[in-house]
């Protein structure tokens, strides 16, 4: 059990002449999640599948995408995602795909009524842009495969479904899991931006150590015994030795807990209300001369993201989300390094086309993409 984050647009707003807008995908044992996707995502999706057939002799399999999460509206998060559904209706999907998004109360109450959105709506309001796309082609019926468009008000944990093709609308208990998830988990974490938002959080549960067969055959224990073991029963033989069913396991691997921030002003409290995180991918799109700035507009410094990252215990903290201005990272690092201190988090900042592996027993691997393929 491990996740594989790939991050394949490093930029804000829009593309640079080295770095593409926002765009992610995560992979774990049981599928594969996007997390948003702007203008040019479905090519970039296709160069890391190439990179990743031609030097690793491994494969991000389209058809094993479940889910798209989007952190908010804005066009370069989320201009991508009409024209890759379409390619995916032109190569024959036929699998379900669940799509999640925020949105505010009071959009979801307007909805639910029938009823005109609020004045204040922003034009950037993912139910405006589903709305568009649904009527330019994006619904299961035109499509030809089931799309489940989930859109909620994450602070109050409130959720929608979308029906497009029945121009209809149902209120749902809970966000829902991607179908065949049971392991791994998606949870929306509350982030504070100019429009609604979230971070996503993406974690596993704990793993048993393997029991030690080689150990209970050397002992000739019974099958009973054996069982028991493996059950976490200690035993009783019968010359009264005790055997502790924790010698006969190998440690347990902890659960991986993995954090996409999307655009946030930093310290939001959905990322410093978590205990501890394996790695926190987090907005710094300004360099702390401009943390005036970053305040108006909501967005993050590198600094900032250093702090929210000690606020929630993140053990790696990968920079991401740069400005225009930013031609390289060594300031942004500098600034966030002086913010950590002497804490043991572990600092980075990605390029487009970088991979961050976290193994099942939470050792992280930044893998820095270059002419020469991948590089630790």
């Amino acid at each position: 059990m491990s996740f594989d984050i790939h991050i394949l647009g490093t930029s804000s707003a829009r593309p640079t002449g080295s770095r593409q807008v926002s765009g992610s995908i995560v992979v774990c044992d049981e599928g594969v999640a996007v997390v948003d996707a702007g203008e040019g995502f479905q090519s970039r999706f296709a160069i890391q599948r190439r990179r990743m057939k031609q030097s690793d002799k491994s494969q991000i399999k389209v058809s094993r995408v479940d889910v798209l999460c989007l952190t908010h509206g804005h066009l370069d998060h989320t201009w991508g995602v009409l024209p890759w559904l379409h390619t995916l209706s032109l190569d024959k999907r036929k699998k379900p795909l669940l799509i999640l998004g925020p949105t505010s109360g009071e959009v979801l109450e307007s909805v639910l009524s029938n009823s005109d959105l609020p004045e204040n709506t922003s034009n950037s309001d993912l139910l405006i842009q589903w709305r568009s796309w649904h009527q330019l082609g994006g619904t299961s019926q035109q499509l030809g495969f089931p799309v489940r468009w989930i859109l909620g008000d994450v602070k109050s944990n409130r959720w929608i479904e979308l029906l497009p093709d029945s121009d209809s609308v149902i209120e749902l208990d809970k966000m829902p899991q991607p179908d065949g998830w049971s392991n791994n988990k998606i949870k929306p974490l509350p982030t504070n931006h100019t429009v609604p938002s979230c971070g996503w959080h993406f974690s596993s549960k704990p793993k048993k150590g393997k029991f030690n067969r080689l150990r209970a055959a050397e002992l000739k224990l019974s099958d009973a015994h054996r069982a028991g073991l493996a059950r976490g029963e200690d035993q009783t033989l019968e010359d009264g030795r005790i055997l502790a069913s924790d010698e006969f396991r190998s440690p347990d691997s902890g659960g991986i807990s993995v954090v996409l921030s999307g655009d946030t002003s930093e310290m939001s409290e959905g990322i410093t209300s978590l205990e501890n995180c394996d790695v926190l991918v987090h907005e710094s799109t300004f360099l702390e001369d401009s943390s005036e700035r970053a305040m108006n507009y909501l967005h993050s410094t590198a600094s900032g993201a250093a702090r929210t990252a000690l606020s929630g215990g993140a053990k790696n903290l990968v920079l991401t989300h740069f400005g225009a201005r930013i031609k390289d990272t060594d300031e942004l690092l500098s600034q966030a390094r002086e913010q950590l201190g002497e804490s043991k988090t572990a600092l980075t900042a990605a390029s487009d086309g970088d991979r961050i592996h976290v193994s099942d027993l939470g050792s992280v691997t930044h893998h820095y993409w270059g002419e020469q393929g991948w590089s630790n």
